[in-house]
Parts: structure tokens; sequence; C-alpha cells
């Protein structure tokens, strides 16, 4: 096995297939594409040519180096073609009778030196390598959509893989200026393992009515910064591909948050797969297509501002980060907000963080010294919730403790006027149980900020079934006049984004108790991967492990599903004083301030 691998087959020459081709041509090795459809083929050498010309035309190569690549590829329909190759990888239809034909045919085929990769996402490497008269030169060669743009490759070895053969595909995988990430056999292994759970969740979350398909969406990409939604990203995956993955994960971990959700057996047996039918959770202009098109489901356009009440004035209660960046989101918008926190002290040492912000933004440009003075001066400190008499919404953002928050809105009751809105920005705790201190449960509303205020689009606005629909419209009107981005969602543990981003966390958690895979790995995993800003271990020490534990414990008390169990790791490091980047370790170590 200890070869250049220059030469290497690719076997199946749909959108991967092709894809993997173009890397490997472009790197500089002689690829020979096999595909027992003329149409593919030819597709694939289409897709090849259209590519090289774009790079050409962007000064990316010269003419010379694109006709060199041109000729590195050539296609046939039978896999005889790859009998002189030194690896093959195949990314035929996910199942194991297409596959395990493959490896069949090749090992009659092949010199018994030559390496056999499989590009599944979803099956048993294992069982792959088990059909071959040579086991131990089969191991996953994982590649992400689309090929030439994602970095992580994941290489998968099974217990009967040779490490030489491991090494060799590592090596070209870092040749192609790829991560490759090693990992071991079981279905979805790191990258889709975490992000299929977190896909089938929000299948499930939709198709209970939680949420419309565009919130569901909105929310993730706002909210986490992720490139795409998830109900988007089951369509452009396919989700009868997606169902296979799932279906595989179940048969191995028999947990129901990999047991797929209905809706996508359903969107299946109908015919409704995605873009690459034209229609799945989204209606596509075409067959293949990406542009959305409206369907019956599209919501209509917003309702006509004055359905809500009158805001012109706002309380932000609360003396904290949070309290103070939802304090100059409103000021900012042209709103007189009063700051109210325990002590005037404490409001006044609050308005000064909102006056560093401001500061901060004017030495980058984006805010004038005109703007800073007058939005600091729309700002009154106050040292006591008196001064919510008059305002018009009244906005909590103290303590994520439910007693606090009930004890604060009881107070708001006495204190702001009839008819005043009152919001909690609570991210995990019942909304119902804190409208229940007051006398009029009608007026309370949920608004969840993403922290940092200023800068997140995102707006949760969790409705219970005792908010009053002019309050729900008003939130709404708000929330586009302070240039957010709402979504409406239910009350319930989590909303929509924790609801999603939680379990998937906690999942990343289980993988490293189980010794799968290291930190670094899935972090890289799922940055490269799947789009992520930020590596699950990364994220979670930003957020602080108590936060997080504490979520877990609602989200698991709430839906009591065996699945969303805090991971033992995690109430470990917590009960250890291991809280993230705020005690300088967590899941990693960082130096102190």
């Amino acid at each position: 096995m200890d070869t250049p691998l220059s030469t290497i087959a690719v076997v199946g020459l749909g959108t991967m297939g092709a894809g993997i081709a173009e890397v490997l041509a472009r790197a500089g090795r002689e690829v020979i594409g096999i595909d027992i459809s003329e149409t593919a083929a030819r597709g694939a050498v289409a897709s090849l040519e259209a590519s090289t010309a774009r790079a050409v035309t962007r000064g990316r190569i010269t003419e010379q180096e694109r006709t060199a690549v041109l000729a590195r590829f050539r296609t046939s329909d039978t896999l005889r073609a790859a009998a002189g190759a030194e690896l093959v990888i195949e990314v035929v239809p996910e199942t194991y009778e297409i596959k395990q034909q493959v490896f069949r045919e090749l090992d009659a085929i092949v010199s018994p030196t030559a390496i056999l990769a499989t590009g599944t996402n979803a099956l048993s490497v294992t069982r792959l390598a088990a059909e071959s008269q040579h086991p131990e030169r089969v191991l996953g060669l994982h590649f992400f959509n689309p090929a030439p743009a994602m970095k992580l490759v994941e290489v998968v070895s099974s217990v009967l893989t040779a490490p030489p053969a491991v090494e060799a595909v590592t090596a070209l995988a870092r040749e192609l200026g790829k991560e490759p990430v090693a990992v071991g056999d079981r279905p979805g292994f790191v990258a889709d393992g975490l992000l299929f759970g977190y896909l089938n969740q929000a299948a499930a979350m939709y198709e209970a009515n939680y949420a419309s398909r565009e919130d569901i969406d909105a929310a993730m990409k706002l909210g986490c910064g992720l490139p795409m939604g998830p109900l988007a990203l089951l369509d452009l995956i396919g989700i009868d591909t997606a169902r296979t993955v799932l279906e595989a994960m179940y048969a191995e971990s028999h947990d129901r948050l990999h047991a797929p959700a209905p809706v996508l057996g359903q969107l299946s047996s109908a015919g409704l797969t995605g873009r690459k039918a034209g229609r799945g959770f989204y209606t596509y202009d075409a067959p293949g297509g990406q542009d959305v098109v409206p369907d019956a489901l599209t919501p209509a356009a917003e309702a006509e501002a004055g359905a809500g009440r009158a805001v012109a004035s706002v309380g932000v209660a609360g003396s904290g980060t949070m309290a103070s960046g939802i304090a100059e989101v409103f000021a900012k918008a042209g709103y007189g907000v009063v700051l109210a926190a325990r002590s005037q002290e404490k409001a006044d040492l609050a308005k000064g963080r909102i006056a560093k912000s401001l500061e901060r933004s004017v030495a980058k440009g984006r805010l004038t010294a005109e703007a800073r003075d007058e939005t600091l001066g729309r700002i009154t400190a106050a040292g006591s919730l008196d001064a919510f008499a008059e305002v018009d919404l009244a906005v909590e953002a103290v303590a994520e403790d439910l007693e606090v928050k009930r004890q604060l809105f009881a107070a708001l009751d006495k204190v702001c006027r009839p008819g005043a809105v009152l919001a909690t920005t609570t991210s995990s705790l019942p909304v119902v149980a804190v409208a229940r201190a007051t006398a009029r449960p009608e007026d309370v509303v949920g608004m969840h900020f993403f922290n940092p205020a200023p800068a997140m689009k995102l707006v949760e606005v969790v409705r219970t079934v005792l908010t009053a629909d002019d309050v729900h419209a008003t939130v709404r009107a708000v929330c586009a006049k302070i240039r957010k981005h709402p979504v409406d969602c239910g009350d319930r543990a989590g909303f929509i984004v924790n609801a999603l981003l939680f379990p998937y966390l906690n999942n990343a958690i289980k993988m490293v108790e189980q010794h799968y895979a290291s930190l670094d790995d899935i972090d890289a995993a799922m940055k490269l991967g799947g789009g992520y800003p930020m590596g699950p271990f990364e994220l979670l020490d930003v957020v602080g492990l108590d936060v997080s534990l504490a979520i877990e414990k609602v989200l698991h008390q709430e839906f009591r599903d065996p699945g969303l169990a805090p991971a033992p790791l995690l109430e470990h490091l917590v009960a250890a004083g291991c809280l993230g980047r705020k005690t300088g370790r967590g899941f990693r170590e960082y130096a102190r301030r």
C-alpha cells in the first residue's frame, strides 16, 4: 500500500462523485470516472469543463493549466477501467447491496495492493469491508458536498483496516488541501452523526406545527450563525437520503432523537425529496433548482403596523451585559429608555457600559459622535422599578431563575400602567409561569434576544396561551423598528434555537465520553463539514457549562426523552467548577485575564 496514489478511480459520477473527481484532477491525479450512465459521465465532464472555465475567467488558473486538468480526467462505463488504479473511491447509491456488489467486482479487477474507499456517510464500513477478499485495504473516505469547496474529509477505519491504508489516504487528503479527521466506524461518523440528529429534531418541530419552516430556518441562521437553516439543508441533502442516514443511526443507537421524524417518510414516499425533485419542505423553481418559489405554505406579507399598542418608551430591568445591550438597541432605534437596576450605582454602571459600547462604534466609524450623544441621552438610569410607571413596554433581563423573574413581574404588575406590555427575555423558562405572577397575564410575552443584543438580529417572540393578540402584534412591530428579525414560537422549553442547539451540544459531549473522537476533531468536523462558526466545545465554553447544563436539564424535564438527559461529563465538569472561559477552564483551559 506504499504507493503515491497517482491514479485514482471514482465509481459513481453523481454530484458528489463528479465533485471528488474534480478535486483529484485539479490536484494533479490521473482520474478515471466510472458510471454505467452515459448521461452522468457526460455531466461530470461538463461540470469539470465549466468549473475550470470559471477558474480561468477569475484568474485562478491559466488556460494551459485548464487543458492539463481536463486531460487528466477520462470516463468509462465499466469497472474494468479501474484495473490500474492505486485507489478506488466509490460513491454509488447508499445501499449495502449496490456497494457490496461494487466491492466484490473490484476484488477481481484491481491490484491486491490497491486501496478501496467507500464514500458512505451512513453505512457500516466494517460490513462493506467484510465483502472484500482483502478487508484490510477497505476504509471510508467521506467527502462533504460540494467536494471542491468543503475542507473536511472523514477518514473512517474499521477494525479490519490496515494502518498503512489509513496513512496513505490521510496524506492524500492533505495534499488535496483538505482537513482529514480520523474517526471510527459508526453510522454518521462525527459530522453527520451530530448534524442529522439536529436536522431530525427540526423536522419533528415543523411536523408538530410548533413553528413555521421559515421561522425555524431563520432562527438557526440568525441565532447560531449557520449558513443554512435545517429544513432548507434537508432539501439540499435529499430528504430520502437523510431518512436513510437516520435509520442507520437509530439501528445502532436506539436513541429516539435518531428515529426519523414521520414527515421525512411521508415526503420521501410522495417523491418530495427536496431540491432534486423540485419540492420538499420548500418548493423550487425546477427539479434540481435552488431558487425557492412561493407555495401554499408561504406566509402572507406582514400586515400593516397599527394592530398593536403604541410604544414610545421602554423600560429595561437589569444591569448585566444582556440588559445593557437591549437598552442600547432600543435607544439607538429612537425609543426613550429607562434602565433600572437594584441600585442607582448598578444602573449607572450599566449605562456606563453602554457608553463604552457606543464609543467603540464611533471609533470603528459605525456611528457618528452626534448619534452617540443622542442615543445616550435617551437612556435614563434608575435605581428602582418605580421609574417604569409610564413606560409602554417593560423588558426584564435579570437572572435566569424562575423565582427571581416571578418576583420581578409581580413588582412590574404593581408599578406599570394598565395596557403596558410586559416582556421576559428568558431563554428556557416557561413564560406562562412568569405571566401568572401578574394579574394581567394577557399582557405578558416572551422576547428572547440573543447575546450580544446589539449585534444579533434574532428575537424569538414567545406567545403563551394567555397572551393577547394585540400584545403579540405590538412586539413584532417593535422588533421591526429596532431592526430585529422576529420568529414566532410557542411557550415550551428551549423555544426554537436552544431546543435544537443544546441536544446537538449534548451529543457532542457523549462522543467524547465514548472516546469516539477528540475535542479538536469534533470541533474541526463541525466547522469544516457543517459550516458552524464555532465547534460544539468552543461554543460550550463560551456559553458556560453551568448555563448549558441548566438548559439541558430544563429540556430533559419538559420532554422526558432519555436522549436529552445531560451527559455525565458535563455534570462532572460543572460540579468541579470548570465552567468554561469565565473560570479559565471548561472542556479546554484558558489563560487567565
